[in-house]
């Protein structure tokens, strides 16, 4: 393969990579709720949290610059017994806020806003209630490199996949690469985030069962891993043979496409107590 290839190669690898770190970022369950709807007359832009950055309360609020509005939310923690907890929004200035208690790791609050002008019925602002996620604090670095080894992993994934379909001479080491950067990720810096955020190393397949997907980030990884250990496997013993390096780059892409922590670590309420929310001032 002649150098200029080689370069377009990389740049379309690099393209993709940033497509998929983008569209997953956006698609995923903690991604914030965004919008806007028009409430008598008043249109109401929103980004209402689905997850914390730490060991903190989360204040949700919405902006009303005309102050003619007033509201009210309701709450209650997901997995629970609770029923709902109903209170007024706080005006301050042009915000309309209120605080979710912290919760422990993995605990989940259900949310919603209902807004109204004057004596008029409160209208909802969303149409179903928002789900948010708390975690734990985890060190800057740890997310760092976790990021680092995983768009290294993307990238060289999909510039392996178009060296193996190119019949480039360097689909070994590529092959060794992606597998290197893949386990530092996803099965070193990975856990430790998880640990830090959430207080287990591994929540994905097998440690809920045989016939249990579990944390499906986990087990994506996972499943990339072994496509990618045959990949390698084939490059050594069938070299003449490209299509399992390319079935492993395939894989690897889709298995980024399905937005991150979906089915991600829960704490069901209802096995550990019954205290209702309780309302933070």
């Amino acid at each position: 393969m002649n150098k200029s290839k080689s370069i377009i190669l990389w740049i379309i690898s690099l393209i993709l990579m940033i497509f998929v770190v983008v569209y997953q970022k956006t698609t995923g369950p903690t991604y914030p709720k965004k919008g806007s709807k028009e409430i008598y007359g008043i249109d109401i832009n929103y980004s209402l949290p689905k997850s914390n950055d730490g060991s903190y309360t989360v204040k949700v609020f919405v902006l009303d610059k005309t102050a003619e509005l007033h509201g009210t939310y309701k709450m209650r923690r997901f997995k629970s017994h609770d029923d709902w907890s109903e209170h007024d929004l706080l005006r301050n200035g042009d915000t309309l806020s209120f605080i979710i208690p912290h919760q422990p790791a993995a605990g989940k609050v259900m949310y919603q806003l209902f807004l109204a002008k004057e004596n008029q019925a409160h209208i909802p602002l969303t149409e179903k209630p928002i789900v948010l996620r708390f975690r734990d604090s985890v060190p800057a670095v740890v997310i760092v490199f976790h990021l680092i080894f995983i768009f290294a992993t993307i990238i060289f994934s999909i510039r392996t996949g178009f060296e193996a379909y190119y019949r480039g001479d360097k689909v070994k080491i590529y092959s060794i690469i992606t597998i290197i950067a893949l386990i530092l990720g996803g099965f070193v810096f990975g856990p430790l985030m998880q640990k830090f955020a959430f207080g287990e190393y591994w929540t994905g397949w097998p440690m809920k069962g045989l016939f249990h997907i579990a944390d499906l980030t986990d087990t994506k990884t996972f499943i990339a891993l072994i496509f990618w250990l045959i990949g390698l496997w084939a490059a050594y013993k069938k070299p003449e043979t490209r299509k399992w390096q390319i079935t492993a780059s395939i894989v690897l892409l889709v298995v980024y496409l399905i937005p991150h922590s979906l089915l991600g670590s829960e704490l069901d309420y209802t096995k550990i107590e019954k205290n209702k929310i309780e309302k933070t001032k």
